[in-house]
């Protein structure tokens, strides 16, 4: 078990939410005229391609930053486990 600080978790909630939002804007592309009420690319749908991108970015990001936490952060003693023998030369 490794022992992450806080930052972990909030990077790993922020990949699945980015995820969350680019599935929902590659299935359903015209739920931001839905939930503004505005059509800020006349219907080019030129807007919702940036947004897929921008959020697959930043879910790359997240995940990256996540990972790099994950592999800093330190092993945690499992109680009831014996620590591997070592051999002397």
């Amino acid at each position: 078990m490794r022992r992450v600080r806080p930052v972990f978790w909030w990077e790993v909630v922020g990949a699945v939410l980015a995820t969350a939002l680019l599935v929902l804007t590659i299935v359903m592309p015209t739920w931001i005229e839905a939930v503004f009420g505005v059509d800020p690319d006349a219907g080019s749908g030129q807007l919702e391609r940036w947004i897929v991108v921008g959020l697959g970015v930043l879910v790359l990001v997240s995940l990256a930053f996540a990972g790099r936490e994950w592999w800093r952060a330190p092993r945690r003693a499992v109680p009831g486990a014996t620590a591997p023998e070592t051999r002397a030369p």
